[in-house]
């Protein structure tokens, strides 16, 4: 039996919302297996469903930067929002945003390339930086993408400063329709990703291992109701379409409208340029998903300064 230590319980309660005894109890129930005690606590309704839960916010800033039809993104994080807002570290941002245009998402070749104008790598600008600002940073993560022909838009939200901010979407549609249209849809679909945060395109995107976990999870709920097996599966079909609907971006409804399929909005723009329009792919960047926010305790912090 895995020991269950007061770290384990709290992870478990930032993960899920759960009570702390609800906690305790999940973790005992499965040998201390963080994700099967968050299973556990849904199959019980006592944590929420969705995909998102227990991400937390993290300082630092989204870079984005598109060149013709290829962008890049990149997060870098650091411990305060004070340092986010400081020129240096915005021009890091930056400059780290257009290596990763030029050098694709992998990690490790964007942090071994040259950072310009400083006879140093990515990585060792990173720690000059941490020395020079006094604060902790980190290169977390970076994507990349391209469309051959059609466009590829973006959006930034919560933007601070050109380029930067906190959400980041990059959106590529496949077309040989008209570019300014396909521009002002592109832009669009960029800000519903970024309003609903889908996990894929398609259901065929879905990483079947997750989908399989879904699958168990709402299998065991529609087993605690005591209703026959064929009415079961019945059951669970109908919410893995409402599964569908709030993680795969084409089943999502369109944030604009508030009406229309994703996959309708598609069809429609198809039509409107007399040519097919399909979405090749998208990239999101939400600063701090998943990341643990460093806990302050406000009343210590005021007594300390006041020397108490």
């Amino acid at each position: 039996m895995a020991e269950i230590t007061a770290a384990l319980v709290k992870e478990l309660r930032e993960k899920t919302g759960a009570g702390m005894m609800d906690c305790k109890k999940a973790l005992s129930e499965n040998d201390g297996d963080l994700d099967a005690s968050v299973d556990w606590l849904r199959t019980k309704g006592l944590a929420a469903a969705a995909k998102k839960a227990g991400r937390a916010a993290s300082e630092g800033l989204i870079g984005l930067m598109v060149d013709g039809n290829k962008g890049a993104m990149v997060e870098v994080n650091a411990e305060t929002d004070f340092v986010a807002r400081n020129e240096i570290f915005q021009d890091l941002v930056g400059t780290i945003a257009g290596v990763v245009l030029s050098t694709g998402g992998d990690m490790d070749a964007i942090k071994a390339a040259d950072y310009p104008e400083t006879g140093r790598s990515v990585d060792e600008e990173i720690t000059h930086q941490i020395a020079t600002i006094g604060e902790n940073m980190m290169l977390r993560r970076a994507e990349s993408l391209s469309v051959e022909t059609g466009v590829l838009a973006s959006y930034l939200h919560g933007a601070l400063a050109d380029g930067l901010g906190k959400i980041g979407v990059l959106v590529a549609l496949q077309s040989e329709g008209d570019a300014e249209k396909l521009g002002e849809l592109g832009k669009q679909l960029a800000m519903h990703i970024a309003a609903t945060k889908p996990l894929a395109v398609s259901r065929d995107d879905l990483d079947p291992a997750e989908l399989e976990r879904e699958r168990a999870v709402l299998s065991e709920q529609a087993r605690e109701s005591g209703k026959p097996e064929e009415i079961i599966e019945k059951m669970v079909e109908g919410r893995l379409r409402k599964f569908y609907e709030e993680v795969c971006l084409v089943d999502q409804t369109f944030v604009i409208d508030g009406e229309t399929r994703i996959s309708a909005v598609l069809e429609n723009a198809s039509k409107e340029l007399g040519t097919p329009v399909s979405l090749a792919g998208f990239k999101l960047l939400v600063l701090g998903e998943g990341v643990e926010k460093k806990e302050e305790d406000f009343a210590a912090e005021v007594a300390a300064a006041a020397g108490g």
